[in-house]
């Protein structure tokens, strides 16, 4: 029997708060996660006490995690009791007393400029086998140009419809984190990789890049075909969808772009998460000038 205040919890995470699928999935890996370290297949949430995290904490330090995965376990453990606390009248939250291990800030992986060229010709440059629909090669194609264009999450592009394209206006309306909504600017050659796309497997309405099947595509459906572009390409390092974020934000900011206009693009609450990309430039450059000037 499941725990009514985990179950207030997803569904208070669901409707109210618009969670994705994939932050409710870690949410509940986390609780399952503690309560397998109880041992116990029922928690007793409310008779917790901030000691049982803090050797929870311990044993995960032990254990050799992350202490990003550490911290994004203890995001949600505190989620869940600030919820028990304001809607479920628990008097406090033992999670809130435990001092955390600091983040490990590193930088984000980036691709060059012209690695980035490489990736976005693969999808048009090796085709398609016979049994796969011949206008698969323009929707990967397509895929890539809309990722390296506007920044987006991958949950942000799979979820797009036709209607959220202004072609004319070469703009997409994205509906991030929370459902937030927000504008930003498709460059050219994405839109006429789009265009290009559409007309060759007729999408005229509904979800913007379809399935072998026609359907939405989904987000396994992009890591798979982002992995075998990788293979086809010249880079030596894995890439992700958000390392394609990553690079888009990059460069950006290299290229003179103000930090409110990048951040409004890829749709950061806080300035401070797009700072990160400055220190990205600012170690780009001082690469460049070790390697050129003759007294670096």
């Amino acid at each position: 029997m499941s725990d009514p205040d985990e179950s207030a919890f997803f569904q208070f995470m669901a409707t109210e708060r618009s969670a994705s699928e994939r932050t409710l999935a870690n949410y509940r890996a986390a609780l399952e996660s503690y309560r397998a370290w109880r041992g116990a297949r029922d928690v007793a949430w409310r008779k917790a006490a901030a000691d049982d995290f803090r050797d929870y904490l311990f044993f995960l330090l032990k254990d050799g995690l992350k202490k990003s995965t550490i911290r994004l376990r203890f995001a949600a453990l505190r989620s869940f009791y600030k919820f028990l606390v304001l809607r479920r009248g628990l008097g406090r939250s033992p999670v809130a007393e435990v001092q955390l291990p600091k983040p490990e800030r590193g930088l984000p992986v980036v691709l060059s400029i012209s690695q980035m060229d490489d990736l976005l010709a693969v999808p048009l440059r090796i085709g398609t086998d016979a049994k796969s629909p011949s206008w698969l090669p323009a929707r990967d194609a397509a895929i890539l140009e809309l990722f390296y264009s506007c920044g987006l999450r991958i949950s942000e592009l799979i979820a797009l419809d036709v209607a959220n394209l202004d072609f004319i206006g070469e703009t997409v309306k994205v509906f991030g984190k929370g459902s937030k909504e927000r504008i930003v600017p498709v460059g050219g050659l994405a839109i006429a990789a789009i265009q290009r796309y559409r007309q060759q497997a007729t999408v005229t309405s509904g979800p913007l890049f379809l399935s072998k099947r026609r359907t939405r595509i989904t987000q396994q459906a992009v890591d798979l075909m982002l992995r075998k572009c990788l293979k086809h390409s010249g880079i030596p390092f894995a890439v992700s969808p958000h390392k394609l974020r990553h690079s888009f934000a990059t460069h950006l900011l290299d290229a003179g772009a103000d930090l409110r206009s990048v951040q409004a693009m890829l749709g950061h609450a806080s300035l401070s998460t797009t700072q990160i990309y400055t220190h990205v430039t600012k170690e780009r450059l001082k690469q460049a000038y070790d390697g050129a000037h003759p007294r670096a």
